[in-house]
């Protein structure tokens, strides 16, 4: 899947200067990749677009399956990750940017360097509305929109407005699958005129109350009706505000999923089982990634692949096969104890990474952490959002946590200021002499819960110890 297609047909039909720029972005690209400093995902695709604005509108001509974009503030790595092995398992391996650039230079690379009938990408979410200009998606999926990095998105009733239009653009025939429980989401799918949801439209959530948090979080973002501005009345919520709700001044209510997740059992590390209600019958799914998010990720899955034309009983099968996804529950040997990996980047994905985190320390014993807060661009420079995150919920429960990064102080800070023990808290912002500090003291494993640039650091100190494959390759 990864070979580089032939551009001869496209430079035929593009001209033979199109052809010359595919071959120059191509060359760079291969260059990055022997150079072993990354960027091989990123890079020739933003050398196609310096050369060649268009390019993902001509390059995405040629899939003529049609291309499915998928985003979301949290999971959209994971959902896509899902959504490709499951049009693999039916011979149909799509054009992907599987290692997660998910801006549009990773899009083009994608396009650039492998070949097939049908594109999947996510996209960021500010990315979504110029990918989705030039790319004419046959199918939308949309898993949430959380407060994160807004000193690059800003609110997210503006990213949902900004999403709003790019539904509203799209042509009937352009299919959509929206997470029922997002209220900022779910009133995408509501033609305005008749109120009902628009035609080729899955919904999907949750619909366990087992599974439902004991009260709102101190996280909780979507509190106000997007039609009159009324505050939401919430029966339950699951996921930071994703939940059932309705509005008591104009009426609007959470629609019923399509494809809902009627029993849960989550077992920690180990994963988690869901009975899951589909058009014409039920399914059910073991999926070896632990945590409720990873429930909603599988969820919006199945509901695209649903509308892609796979059949249900195969979704099923391929999802109990499925792999975590890059930096998203990897568990990785080193100096004879394990490495988990799980990204941590706002509010709501930390609370779930740590109330899953919290089932395993009641399980184990205890727990080692590492934590590494970085506060690059990527990051988003503003990280007061680690004193939005319940970090209380483990406290006493952790026998050792190793803080790094630049801004490994103020996790420090934040992990007193929750009641965790300070003689159990270490603070060492260089990535690798911390790691090595933190398996050293560990009895077994270590849970490492990097920000996103601290992951890619990770990561390639992994894979140049020779633990890992290089991500981008």
């Amino acid at each position: 899947m990864s070979a580089a297609a032939p551009f001869g047909g496209r430079a035929r039909r593009g001209g033979a200067v199109f052809g010359t720029k595919l071959v120059l972005a191509r060359a760079v690209g291969a260059a990055s990749r022997r150079s072993g400093r990354g960027g091989g995902t990123t890079l020739p695709g933003r050398v196609l677009l310096r050369l060649e604005p268009e390019a993902i509108a001509r390059l995405g001509r040629d899939l003529r399956g049609g291309a499915t974009l998928v985003s979301a503030t949290n999971g959209k790595t994971t959902t896509a990750g899902m959504i490709a092995a499951i049009l693999a398992a039916e011979g149909r391996p799509p054009v992907h940017n599987r290692a997660g650039s998910n801006m549009t230079w990773g899009v083009a690379t994608a396009l650039l360097e492998q070949r097939g009938a049908e594109g999947l990408f996510e996209v960021d979410e500010a990315w979504l509305p110029r990918v989705a200009q030039q790319l004419h998606p046959r199918l939308i999926v949309l898993g949430n929109l959380f407060r994160d990095q807004l000193d690059r998105y800003g609110e997210m009733e503006a990213l949902a407005e900004e999403w709003a239009n790019v539904v509203a653009a799209t042509p009937a025939a352009t299919g959509l699958a929206l997470n029922a429980d997002d209220p900022l989401i779910a009133d995408l799918g509501r033609d305005p005129d008749t109120e009902r949801p628009r035609e080729g439209t899955l919904y999907f959530g949750i619909e366990d109350h087992t599974q439902a948090l004991p009260e709102l979080q101190h996280a909780f973002d979507a509190k106000h009706c997007r039609r009159c501005g009324h505050p939401y009345a919430y029966e339950v919520a699951f996921v930071g505000h994703l939940g059932h709700y309705s509005c008591p001044n104009c009426g609007a209510q959470r629609p019923r999923p399509d494809v809902a997740a009627t029993r849960i059992e989550l077992r920690g590390m180990e994963g988690s089982a869901a009975t899951v209600r589909v058009p014409g019958g039920e399914i059910e799914v073991e999926l070896p990634l632990p945590g409720l998010y990873n429930v909603y990720n599988a969820l919006a899955a199945i509901a695209a692949a649903l509308r892609l034309g796979v059949e249900a009983q195969r979704i099923a099968a391929t999802l109990g096969g499925m792999r975590a996804a890059f930096g998203r529950v990897e568990t990785i040997p080193i100096a004879g104890r394990r490495l988990s990996i799980l990204l941590i980047k706002n509010p709501a994905g930390a609370n779930e990474v740590l109330r899953t985190l919290k089932l395993e320390a009641e399980r184990a014993g205890g727990i080692d952490l590492w934590i590494a807060l970085n506060d690059r661009i990527a990051d988003g420079r503003d990280v007061s959002w680690v004193w939005d995150a319940d970090f209380e919920v483990l406290g006493a429960a952790v026998r050792r946590v190793t803080c790094a990064g630049t801004r490994a102080p103020e996790m420090a800070l934040r992990l007193k200021y929750a009641g965790w023990p300070e003689d159990r808290i270490a603070v060492e912002p260089d990535i690798g002499t911390s790691l090595d500090a933190a398996v050293d003291a560990a009895a077994d494993r270590v849970f490492a819960l990097p920000t996103y640039t601290a992951l890619l650091e990770l990561r390639k100190l992994l894979s140049d110890r020779g633990l890992a494959e290089e991500f981008w390759r």
